[in-house]
């Protein structure tokens, strides 16, 4: 039997407001093509299909065909769970039609395990699936102190419990497989997961998986990675985008698990190549670098998080001939390498109080200008400082003279 773990789709995000729509769309056709080229006989998708719990109706549409490919007019089996960021409901609610082509959509933990036949190999997959266990969608208080120790200790716990009394379904004369979307310990983490809490209390220990499934298959973390210490082959398959620059210059790929009734699972990683990929630049020549890469045509293809090492504030006029010369910045961040003694000794605090704040704020504003009533605010938080001072010795000159 040969299945196709994906993970972490996020249809529907974006990066710093640029839309990743027609990436995510040539990145799906090719999931579904390996799908087909790789002959597989079911599909485990473990979460985070949408970004948000309202998608765009565009990634909603683009999620329906994806699945619709997928499971082949039901002679493929696709089993969805939902991630944290799905609403298990809004996920449900095609599962009517979606069960007509074999899709199955699963948005809380259920009482059972899946029986699913699989028509190529006449075999069955037995399939333990555990959508994102929240406290709220498990529908219990783990704890009830406010300890984050005794917390994780129950939220363990409770998983291992629910794994531990899905396994009893397993059989060996199936195939027998756990899918759930969680954070477990060990594993490697990036930012774009970081907006909603990966750690912490609700954290798996690898130990908690059942040494009677042939293959953990996980969703939560966008670094395709193999956990260890874990009693059985357990991995993510990790998102296939891209979708912050912390995971600049790491491969994205789908797993294929190769696996059989009462054997060990082998698995696979086939990389995928649709996406624009993400990369960072580090100007230390300034501007005559970023020109010259641009001119030779480096990562023609890729989002660029642009640092800019410079001795004076970059104005909005440099930074619009950036965006002007290539619309792929998606952040432009001026690193200024003055020393400070040489700019204390430069006579800078020789000038005028709004002079000063006028450049602190194109330092930090990227070279954006300071409006007139910013800075007549500033100036009257300045003369009331003054005041609030000057009020403040007096008083203490009084109380010295009593």
């Amino acid at each position: 039997m040969r299945l196709l773990h994906t993970a972490d789709w996020h249809l529907g995000r974006t990066l710093e407001g640029r839309s990743r729509q027609e990436e995510q769309e040539a990145v799906m056709e090719e999931i579904c093509r390996i799908a087909e080229n790789e002959q597989i006989d079911a599909v485990l998708m473990a979460g985070d299909v949408f970004d948000t719990v309202n998608p765009p109706a565009v990634s909603e549409a683009l999620f329906y065909e994806t699945a619709e490919r997928l499971a082949n007019g039901g002679d493929r089996p696709l089993i969805i769970i939902a991630g944290n960021h799905d609403s298990p409901e809004r996920l449900e609610a095609s599962r009517p039609l979606a069960g007509r082509q074999g899709i199955t959509i699963i948005g809380r933990p259920g009482a059972r395990p899946l029986d699913i036949p699989v028509k190529r190999t006449d075999e069955r997959l037995v399939l333990s699936s555990v959508p994102y266990p929240s406290e709220s969608r498990l529908n219990e208080c783990l704890s009830e102190m406010n300890d984050e120790e005794a917390i994780q200790e129950a939220y363990n716990d409770r998983l291992a419990y629910l794994f531990s009394r899905y396994a009893r379904h397993f059989a060996k004369d199936a195939v027998n497989i756990l899918m759930t979307h969680l954070f477990t310990a060990g594993g490697k983490e990036s930012d774009s997961e970081r907006p909603v809490q990966v750690g912490g209390a609700y954290t798996v220990y690898p130990s908690s998986f059942p040494e009677e499934a042939q293959y953990v298959a996980l969703g939560h973390l966008h670094r395709p990675q193999t956990i260890g210490k874990a009693p059985v082959l357990t991995r993510y398959a990790g998102s296939p985008l891209a979708y912050s620059f912390s995971e600049a210059g790491h491969p994205k790929s789908v797993t294929i698990v190769d696996v059989q009734p009462g054997e060990k699972a082998s698995v696979e990683e086939i990389f995928l190549t649709e996406g624009r990929p993400l990369v960072r630049w580090r100007a230390e020549n300034g501007l005559d670098d970023v020109y010259r890469w641009l001119d030779e045509g480096r990562d023609c293809r890729a989002w660029i998080d642009l640092e800019i090492c410079l001795h004076e504030a970059l104005s909005m006029h440099d930074i619009q001939a950036l965006r002007k010369a290539c619309n792929r910045f998606v952040t432009i961040r001026p690193v200024y390498m003055n020393d400070p003694e040489e700019e204390a000794a430069s006579g800078r605090s020789q000038l005028p109080i709004d002079q000063l704040f006028i450049r602190f704020y194109k330092q930090q504003e990227e070279g954006a200008e300071p409006g007139r009533e910013l800075i007549r605010l500033f100036l009257q938080l300045i003369e009331e400082d003054d005041a609030a001072r000057e009020a403040a010795a007096a008083g203490s000159d009084k109380h010295e003279t009593d």
